[in-house]
């Protein structure tokens, strides 16, 4: 192979403020890098630096993106001259596949913007629900629990164990009011939380989370845990609907995709063959 001569200007590294500023028209030609016949202008490098970058620091960057492009201009003239004629042809068709399935992609995406109806009531999802249950067993463990945490230091800590074991709504509203009190807290024990998340804050064993308990407590040198698991479920249970509902919808949103796909090419089918764009012989 020939020997080829990459040629960095000099006086590209002469004022790191020069690149960052809007450079007039006539200097937007010029060339700061030649590899063979392609050519790097000073334009090129304008977007490639930061704001209130250092002059030491712009220096390296802009070097190193020159590095870069010479480096893949080079390997690109290299694989040109090495690859056989069959094997420019399986890249070209390579290409011409990806570009078509670009195209059509794109074409289908803004379709589906257009007339995709996004609309899931309840009644809907309850019924795919009811309907494919079986396919939605746990692969974790579920809790609805409360918890919380804070420090020695609280002056109500008796009246706090109080409000936590009460079950009355005014005591678990006084409890609200207070959780800016509480380093960790989860005081909604309506809702199913994988019990592996709260393992990672709490310092209490599986099998002490897997069974109902009004109250579980735990204290360290700092402060004390409070815990109450409300209800389990374990995995290869049927997920509760409330827990699942986010997965239902987008599942049933993909099979209206995939109907409203097929729809499309039906009619783009029919509408070619009417006008005698399509024919099979």
């Amino acid at each position: 192979m020939r020997f080829i001569t990459v040629f960095f200007c000099v006086f590209l590294f002469t004022s790191c403020d020069y690149l960052l500023v809007q450079e007039k028209e006539e200097h937007t030609s010029e060339i700061v890098a030649i590899v063979n016949t392609d050519k790097l202008f000073k334009k090129d490098l304008k977007d490639i630096l930061p704001r209130n970058i250092a002059k030491e620091d712009s220096l390296i960057l802009v070097k190193s993106f020159i590095q870069d492009w010479a480096v893949k201009k080079l390997l690109l003239k290299a694989a040109a001259n090495n690859n056989t004629a069959e094997s420019l042809e399986n890249i070209n068709k390579l290409v011409q596949d990806y570009r078509e399935s670009l195209l059509i992609n794109n074409y289908k995406e803004e379709l589906i913007k257009q007339q995709l109806d996004t609309l899931i009531s309840d009644d809907e999802i309850e019924q795919y629900y009811v309907a494919n249950n079986e396919n939605f067993k746990l692969n974790e463990v579920l809790v609805k629990s409360k918890y919380l945490y804070f420090n020695h230091t609280i002056n109500d800590e008796k009246e706090i164990i109080k409000l936590f074991k009460s079950d009355a709504i005014g005591d678990a509203e006084e409890l609200e009011r207070q959780q800016l009190s509480f380093k960790i807290y989860q005081l909604n024990d309506s809702v199913w939380i994988e019990l592996d998340k709260i393992l990672l804050k709490l310092p209490f064993s599986k099998e002490n989370l897997l069974k109902k308990s009004k109250f579980i407590q735990k204290q360290d040198s700092l402060g004390l845990y409070l815990v109450a698991i409300k209800d389990v479920l374990n995995r290869n249970e049927i997920a509760p609907l409330s827990y699942i509902k986010p997965t239902i919808k987008e599942m049933i949103l993909h099979k209206r995709k995939i109907e409203l796909i097929r729809e499309i090419e039906k009619i783009i089918v029919k509408d070619a063959t009417k006008n005698n764009n399509f024919k099979i012989y």
